[in-house]
Protein backbone atom coordinates (compact mmCIF):
# COMPACT_ATOMS: atom_id res chain seq x y z
CA UNK A 1 0.00 0.00 0.00
CA UNK A 2 1.29 3.56 -0.78
CA UNK A 3 2.04 6.10 1.38
CA UNK A 4 0.39 9.49 2.27
CA UNK A 5 -0.47 11.65 -0.77
CA UNK A 6 3.16 13.32 -2.00
CA UNK A 7 3.73 17.05 -0.48
CA UNK A 8 4.46 17.53 -3.78
CA UNK A 9 0.89 17.75 -5.20
CA UNK A 10 -1.01 17.62 -1.66
CA UNK A 11 -2.17 20.91 -1.59
CA UNK A 12 -4.08 20.58 -4.67
CA UNK A 13 -6.66 18.43 -3.01
CA UNK A 14 -5.48 18.64 0.60
CA UNK A 15 -8.97 20.24 1.19
CA UNK A 16 -11.17 16.71 -0.05
CA UNK A 17 -9.85 14.90 2.82
CA UNK A 18 -8.47 12.10 0.78
CA UNK A 19 -4.82 10.82 0.66
CA UNK A 20 -3.69 9.29 -3.25
CA UNK A 21 -2.05 6.97 -1.69
CA UNK A 22 -4.02 4.41 1.40
CA UNK A 23 -3.92 6.66 4.43
CA UNK A 24 -5.80 9.34 6.02
CA UNK A 25 -2.72 10.83 7.96
CA UNK A 26 -2.96 14.57 7.04
CA UNK A 27 0.82 15.94 5.97
CA UNK A 28 2.18 19.19 5.44
CA UNK A 29 1.22 20.59 1.96
CA UNK A 30 3.67 22.40 -0.31
CA UNK A 31 2.51 25.48 -2.89
CA UNK A 32 2.46 23.92 -6.29
CA UNK A 33 1.46 24.83 -9.59
CA UNK A 34 -2.17 22.77 -9.28
CA UNK A 35 -5.28 24.19 -9.16
CA UNK A 36 -7.98 22.33 -7.72
CA UNK A 37 -10.78 23.59 -10.64
CA UNK A 38 -8.32 22.24 -12.91
CA UNK A 39 -8.88 18.44 -12.04
CA UNK A 40 -11.14 16.28 -14.13
CA UNK A 41 -11.74 13.21 -15.29
CA UNK A 42 -9.31 11.49 -17.74
CA UNK A 43 -9.56 9.00 -20.67
CA UNK A 44 -10.27 5.62 -19.59
CA UNK A 45 -6.37 4.49 -19.10
CA UNK A 46 -8.08 1.01 -20.04
CA UNK A 47 -7.99 2.62 -23.49
CA UNK A 48 -4.71 3.25 -24.45
CA UNK A 49 -3.18 1.30 -26.99
CA UNK A 50 -1.22 -1.45 -25.74
CA UNK A 51 1.20 -1.37 -28.21
CA UNK A 52 5.19 -1.18 -27.44
CA UNK A 53 6.39 2.36 -26.95
CA UNK A 54 2.95 4.20 -26.49
CA UNK A 55 4.37 7.76 -25.97
CA UNK A 56 1.64 10.06 -23.47
CA UNK A 57 1.74 12.52 -21.10
CA UNK A 58 0.85 11.95 -17.29
CA UNK A 59 1.20 13.88 -13.96
CA UNK A 60 3.60 12.64 -12.06
CA UNK A 61 3.87 13.08 -8.37
CA UNK A 62 6.21 10.94 -5.63
CA UNK A 63 6.15 8.84 -2.44
CA UNK A 64 8.35 7.87 -0.10
CA UNK A 65 9.78 5.56 2.47
CA UNK A 66 9.01 8.35 4.98
CA UNK A 67 5.18 8.97 3.64
CA UNK A 68 4.44 5.23 2.81
CA UNK A 69 1.53 3.85 5.06
CA UNK A 70 2.28 3.37 7.49
CA UNK A 71 4.74 6.04 7.50
CA UNK A 72 8.61 4.40 7.34
CA UNK A 73 7.69 1.36 5.37
CA UNK A 74 7.81 0.33 1.67
CA UNK A 75 4.68 -1.78 1.87
CA UNK A 76 2.83 -1.99 -1.95
CA UNK A 77 -0.45 -3.31 -2.69
CA UNK A 78 0.20 -5.42 -5.90
CA UNK A 79 3.73 -6.86 -5.80
CA UNK A 80 4.84 -8.00 -9.04
CA UNK A 81 8.65 -7.62 -9.13
CA UNK A 82 8.99 -6.52 -5.87
CA UNK A 83 7.54 -7.75 -2.25
CA UNK A 84 8.45 -4.09 -0.93
CA UNK A 85 8.03 -0.95 -3.05
CA UNK A 86 11.90 -0.61 -4.82
CA UNK A 87 13.84 -0.76 -8.12
CA UNK A 88 16.82 1.02 -9.66
CA UNK A 89 14.95 1.80 -12.35
CA UNK A 90 16.78 -0.63 -15.04
CA UNK A 91 14.47 -2.14 -17.31
CA UNK A 92 14.71 -5.41 -15.37
CA UNK A 93 14.45 -4.12 -12.10
CA UNK A 94 12.00 -0.93 -12.29
CA UNK A 95 11.04 0.96 -10.15
CA UNK A 96 7.40 1.03 -7.78
CA UNK A 97 4.32 2.94 -9.41
CA UNK A 98 0.93 3.76 -7.99
CA UNK A 99 -2.29 4.16 -9.69
CA UNK A 100 -5.25 5.10 -8.93
CA UNK A 101 -8.22 2.44 -8.85
CA UNK A 102 -12.06 2.84 -8.24
CA UNK A 103 -14.03 0.27 -5.99
CA UNK A 104 -17.07 -1.45 -6.68
CA UNK A 105 -18.72 -4.56 -4.76
CA UNK A 106 -15.72 -4.55 -2.32
CA UNK A 107 -13.44 -5.15 -5.46
CA UNK A 108 -10.86 -2.61 -6.24
CA UNK A 109 -10.06 -2.19 -10.35
CA UNK A 110 -6.68 -0.43 -11.31
CA UNK A 111 -6.26 2.44 -13.68
CA UNK A 112 -3.39 0.66 -15.08
CA UNK A 113 -3.15 -3.17 -14.42
CA UNK A 114 -0.04 -4.15 -11.94
CA UNK A 115 3.00 -5.39 -14.18
CA UNK A 116 2.29 -2.31 -16.86
CA UNK A 117 5.61 -1.15 -17.44
CA UNK A 118 6.61 2.97 -18.28
CA UNK A 119 9.41 4.44 -19.11
CA UNK A 120 9.96 8.07 -17.49
CA UNK A 121 12.53 10.36 -20.00
CA UNK A 122 13.11 13.04 -17.76
CA UNK A 123 14.37 10.81 -14.55
CA UNK A 124 16.31 8.00 -17.31
CA UNK A 125 14.00 5.49 -14.87
CA UNK A 126 11.67 2.46 -15.99
CA UNK A 127 8.50 1.75 -13.69
CA UNK A 128 5.97 -1.00 -13.26
CA UNK A 129 3.05 -0.35 -11.47
CA UNK A 130 2.66 -2.34 -8.46
CA UNK A 131 0.55 -0.57 -6.51
CA UNK A 132 -2.21 1.83 -5.52
CA UNK A 133 -2.89 5.36 -5.13
CA UNK A 134 -6.35 6.37 -3.03
CA UNK A 135 -7.79 6.01 -0.31
CA UNK A 136 -11.11 5.23 1.32
CA UNK A 137 -14.23 3.53 0.26
CA UNK A 138 -14.86 5.62 -2.97
CA UNK A 139 -11.26 6.22 -4.33
CA UNK A 140 -12.44 6.77 -7.53
CA UNK A 141 -13.54 10.35 -5.96
CA UNK A 142 -9.77 11.15 -5.20
CA UNK A 143 -7.54 12.81 -7.33
CA UNK A 144 -5.00 10.28 -8.24
CA UNK A 145 -8.44 8.17 -10.31
CA UNK A 146 -9.64 11.35 -11.57
CA UNK A 147 -6.40 12.84 -12.83
CA UNK A 148 -5.21 16.40 -13.43
CA UNK A 149 -6.55 18.30 -16.30
CA UNK A 150 -7.22 15.40 -18.57
CA UNK A 151 -3.91 13.46 -18.08
CA UNK A 152 -3.40 10.28 -16.54
CA UNK A 153 -2.01 10.37 -12.37
CA UNK A 154 0.98 8.20 -11.98
CA UNK A 155 2.79 8.33 -8.36
CA UNK A 156 6.41 6.60 -8.23
CA UNK A 157 8.28 5.85 -5.30
CA UNK A 158 11.44 8.17 -4.77
CA UNK A 159 12.78 5.55 -1.71
CA UNK A 160 14.48 8.04 0.43
CA UNK A 161 14.99 5.73 3.48
CA UNK A 162 18.71 6.25 3.92
CA UNK A 163 18.48 10.11 2.99
CA UNK A 164 15.73 11.21 5.22
CA UNK A 165 12.71 12.74 5.09
CA UNK A 166 13.57 16.18 4.36
CA UNK A 167 15.59 14.83 1.26
CA UNK A 168 12.74 13.11 0.38
CA UNK A 169 10.37 15.65 0.40
CA UNK A 170 12.65 17.93 -1.75
CA UNK A 171 12.75 15.50 -4.44
CA UNK A 172 9.02 14.16 -4.35
CA UNK A 173 8.48 18.42 -4.96
CA UNK A 174 11.53 18.27 -7.68
CA UNK A 175 9.93 15.30 -10.09
CA UNK A 176 5.94 16.84 -9.82
CA UNK A 177 4.83 17.69 -12.50
CA UNK A 178 3.41 17.10 -16.27
CA UNK A 179 5.64 14.62 -17.97
CA UNK A 180 6.09 12.62 -20.89
CA UNK A 181 6.43 8.99 -20.50
CA UNK A 182 6.48 6.01 -22.58
CA UNK A 183 4.20 3.29 -21.70
CA UNK A 184 5.11 -0.59 -23.04
CA UNK A 185 8.49 0.57 -23.18
CA UNK A 186 11.47 -1.06 -25.16
CA UNK A 187 14.24 -2.24 -23.06
CA UNK A 188 17.11 -0.13 -24.28
CA UNK A 189 16.43 3.31 -23.19
CA UNK A 190 18.87 5.32 -21.01
CA UNK A 191 19.02 4.30 -17.59
CA UNK A 192 20.58 6.24 -14.48
CA UNK A 193 20.80 3.57 -11.86
CA UNK A 194 19.83 3.64 -8.60
CA UNK A 195 16.85 5.08 -6.39
CA UNK A 196 15.41 7.98 -7.47
CA UNK A 197 16.15 9.84 -3.80
CA UNK A 198 20.07 9.50 -4.02
CA UNK A 199 20.74 8.95 -7.83
CA UNK A 200 18.39 11.31 -9.95
CA UNK A 201 17.83 14.08 -7.34
CA UNK A 202 21.29 12.98 -5.43
CA UNK A 203 22.30 14.49 -8.26
CA UNK A 204 21.00 17.39 -8.42
CA UNK A 205 17.84 17.02 -9.64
Amino acid sequence: MTGIFSRAAAVAVSFLGLSACMSEVATPTRNVLVATSGLQATATPASYSPTADHSMQVYLTGYSFWDNTPPGSARIAKPVVHRQAGGTGTYRDPITVAVGHSKSGGRSRMDFPAGTRFYFPNLQKYGIVEDLCGDGPRPQNGPCHTGYRGLAWLDIYVGGRSSGPRAANRCMYAITGVQNVVMHPSPNYPVQHGEIATSTCGNGK
